[in-house]
């Protein structure tokens, strides 16, 4: 028999396991840490277009918390312990120079996730890689047993920082809660027909459902960008069908008077100039009027038809589709995850960070800034439950 510092087993090697992997060998640089991961960091790769949206500019944590439907309150905890200017102090001792863009984005000056990526496996020479698959998990009395395609490896504690994306039988073979994972974060498909504006972007548009604003993105499937992402966020387990209703001009209540100023004007390049030609057309289409008509033909009934168009449009929705960068609604029960430690309530030594948790912020850097944060907390759980143990000389590694 020996006497050895606990051995801490990390399954899944994304941002949020090799971060609290970082931050395990920095609270405590004697633990043995291992990452059991095909490929270490790939899923970082695609993130922010490329150039990796490491977090948001908001240093308030309640109001940065209010950026996930799912987790808010949970986070309040975890982001007064590690928020926005802890992630951006954390870069810049990984050697990675930030900026902030003028939407709060904040990014790394290189622009460019692999830089991220390469930076902090750097800092990770003191863990073993297992480029393994891990298939199952033992949980026993004081430690814990992962099989995988290779091999077997005993730890006494187990970090699951496995993503949204991976099969969770994983864990729940060991009997941990989880959320049913649903798509979040996607384009949503229409049972609207938009092939005529495929393509079209229109700024700044108003969801009466929601109360939000922002782009809209018409596609061949249905509806897309930036505020679609935000509406299948927060709806991501609203029963479908059903109907989202958007005012494309919320400001153009005057139009009689631009009719009456524009007499000789075709209506469609009128309205072009306050929405895309396009969409101009495809809403006279869909209000029953000839794009070519002149504005002095346009009769009260025909112009209030023309605005509830604009005001008022509908679109019906029938499904999700995965549209670049998603993440997964869903995960690890919240109730059951002690906020102060991410330790798993019912399984002592059992800890979760990151997307694998029922956790899912907007488009942003808010997914990759849970990851940092529950890792961190993660981090410290760990280090605060530090004891030495008694290990037999038969335990894998």
């Amino acid at each position: 028999m020996g006497q050895e510092l606990c051995k801490v087993g990390i399954i899944g090697g994304g941002p949020a396991g090799c971060a609290c992997a970082y931050f395990i060998n920095k609270f405590n640089p004697d633990y043995k840490v291992f990452i059991i991961d095909k490929n270490p960091m790939s899923t970082i790769l695609p993130t922010g277009g490329g150039r990796c949206n490491l977090a948001y500019a908001e240093f308030d944590f309640r109001q940065l918390a209010k950026n996930y439907p799912r987790g808010e309150k949970f986070l309040y905890s975890v982001f007064s312990k590690f928020s926005t200017s802890d992630t951006i102090d954390l870069f810049s001792e990984l050697g990675i120079k930030t900026y902030i863009q003028d939407d709060l984005r904040v990014f790394p000056i290189s622009n460019r996730a692999k830089d991220v990526r390469d930076k902090l496996l750097d800092k990770l020479s003191h863990c073993k890689f297992i480029k393994e698959e891990a298939l199952r998990i033992e949980a026993s009395m004081g430690y814990f047993k992962v099989v995988t395609d290779m091999n077997s490896y005993r730890f006494d504690k187990l970090v699951c920082a496995i993503g949204g994306h991976n099969d969770l039988n994983i864990i729940k073979r060991i009997g941990v809660n989880i959320v049913d994972m649903m798509p979040s974060l996607v384009g949503l498909v229409t049972k609207n027909n938009f092939s005529r504006v495929m393509g079209v972007s229109v700024k700044n548009v108003y969801n009466y459902e929601t109360g939000m604003s922002g782009d809209v993105l018409f596609t061949h499937f249905g509806l897309s960008g930036p505020l679609i992402y935000k509406i299948s966020s927060l709806y991501a387990r609203k029963e479908k069908p059903y109907i989202l209703t958007f005012d494309f001009k919320k400001d153009l209540d005057n139009l009689q008077n631009i009719l009456n100023n524009n007499p000789h004007k075709f209506i469609k390049n009128l309205l072009s100039e306050y929405l895309p030609m396009s969409l101009s057309e495809f809403i006279l289409h869909k209000s029953g009027i000839d794009p070519n008509t002149k504005s002095h033909l346009i009769n009260g009934k025909t112009r209030d038809i023309i605005l509830e168009n604009i005001h008022n449009f509908n679109a019906e929705i029938i499904s999700t589709k995965k549209d670049g960068e998603t993440v997964s609604a869903g995960g690890v029960e919240l109730s059951k995850i002690n906020p102060k430690t991410m330790e798993y309530r019912e399984v002592p030594g059992l800890y979760f960070c990151g997307e694998i948790l029922d956790i899912d912020g907007f488009c942003g850097g808010f997914n990759l800034q849970n990851c940092w944060s529950t890792a961190y907390v993660c981090a410290t759980g760990i280090a605060e439950n530090s004891n030495f143990i008694e290990l037999s000389r038969d335990t894998y590694l």
